[in-house]
């Protein structure tokens, strides 16, 4: 009697966490698929009209969801609970997404710049999101990637995938020279540092003969892996891939060490003692966290993300000039944070792609493109003042 008194009061918990992991499954299939397909859709149409509509589609369902917290928590814990499904799921769709586009160039170029932006605001996160240190000289760090790594190609004929390494090197080198000033100022004086450095670096370059100055640098040669050249189509059962897809995957897997780089800093000590500077730097000061050492830490990760973007940008295009990589680029990359969501992975990545493609998607508008472009960026700030995905609170389970 006993035994069947444990079973039938067994029975339905098992009934019950069957079907709950098969509606997160279902969640996180529906919702990755769907946000694929719209990306797809977002890239195909050339039509303003179809742009908006689907740019009002995105923010009724932003709108939507906000309006039932409940839902919207739903939809976190399932990704939550099928955390490894959504990764894999979302490596096999980034890997067969160009295919899917059917050589289109363009979209090509849009989703290589998209995931390079994506990278420059992820390194930003870690500060203006995670510590509430504002840099306005991330665009400048991207720069110096980029010359450190094309500079020695041309010169010296080192190859991408060394100068990659010494560009990021390089980069996080002005990353501490900057950061180790910037701890004498706080709020709006250390935001008015990072400008003199970005100022400072596009005027070295703009000037210096061995830059190239104004002209830039040309003739930078493509990377080449096993004896492929970048410049040369993915070939693969009879299906060819442009030769920008070389690039796309290589922004990929760029912006895969980004996340993975988010992911394990936002869980470690660097982490909670850029989260405890965020929140009060006081009492992180009273609780023995070294301010300083952390401060200077995250303009350090921040110029060594921006180093290796900026080296892919440069091999990327061939052609670099100290316009690529001014005030505005900057500013740019901030605005994607704060649009997407700071401290959030997901909302930053979301924030890059949209704000990177929008203005080239409204192009029939010619002069008043950025006008529309920036009253885009201001609803969804209505929508969503915290930003499209906002941070959410730290849940640590022991």
């Amino acid at each position: 009697m006993q035994k069947n008194q444990v079973r039938h009061s067994t029975d339905p918990v098992g009934a019950q966490a069957a079907p709950s992991g098969l509606v997160d499954l279902l969640i996180v299939l529906v919702l990755t698929f769907g946000a694929t397909a719209f990306l797809w859709v977002f890239l195909a149409v050339e039509s303003w009209v179809a742009v908006l509509g689907l740019l009002a589609l995105f923010a009724v369902a932003l709108v939507a969801v906000q309006r039932r917290p409940l839902f919207e928590e739903r939809l976190v814990e399932a990704f939550r609970r099928k955390r490894s499904v959504a990764t894999v799921l979302g490596i096999v769709l980034a890997i067969v997404f160009p295919w899917l586009l059917g050589g289109d160039t363009y979209a090509l170029h849009l989703l290589i710049i998209g995931n390079l932006y994506a990278v420059l605001a992820l390194a930003l996160n870690f500060q203006l999101g995670s510590a509430n240190i504002p840099n306005f000289a991330t665009g400048a760090s991207y720069g110096i990637g980029a010359y450190a790594s094309a500079l020695l190609a041309i010169h010296f004929g080192v190859s991408f995938w060394v100068g990659l390494l010494v560009a990021a090197v390089v980069a996080t080198t002005f990353g501490y020279l900057l950061g180790l000033p910037s701890m004498r100022t706080r709020d709006s004086y250390q935001a008015l540092v990072t400008i003199a450095f970005g100022i400072v670096v596009h005027q070295l370059l703009m000037n210096l003969e061995w830059t190239g100055g104004a002209n830039g640098l040309v003739g930078i040669p493509p990377p080449t892996l096993f004896g492929h050249s970048f410049n040369d189509p993915i070939e693969l059962f009879g299906h060819s891939l442009p030769g920008q897809g070389n690039f796309y995957y290589v922004s990929v897997a760029l912006v895969g060490l980004a996340i993975l780089s988010a992911k394990r800093l936002h869980s470690s000590r660097i982490g909670l003692a850029w989260n405890a500077l965020r929140d009060d730097e006081i009492a992180a000061r009273a609780c023995g966290i070294n301010v300083t050492w952390y401060k200077v830490q995250a303009f350090a990760v921040d110029a060594f993300l921006a180093g290796f973007a900026g080296t892919v940008y440069a091999f990327y295009v061939s052609f670099i000039s100290p316009d690529n990589f001014t005030f505005l680029v900057s500013v740019t990359i901030m605005t994607m944070v704060i649009a997407g969501g700071m401290d959030n992975i997901l909302g930053v990545i979301v924030g890059a792609l949209l704000l990177t493609m929008l203005p080239e998607k409204l192009r029939a508008f010619s002069d008043y493109r950025i006008l529309f472009y920036g009253l885009v960026v201001i609803l969804f700030l209505v929508i969503r003042p915290r930003g499209i995905f906002p941070q959410r609170v730290r849940n640590h389970e022991h």
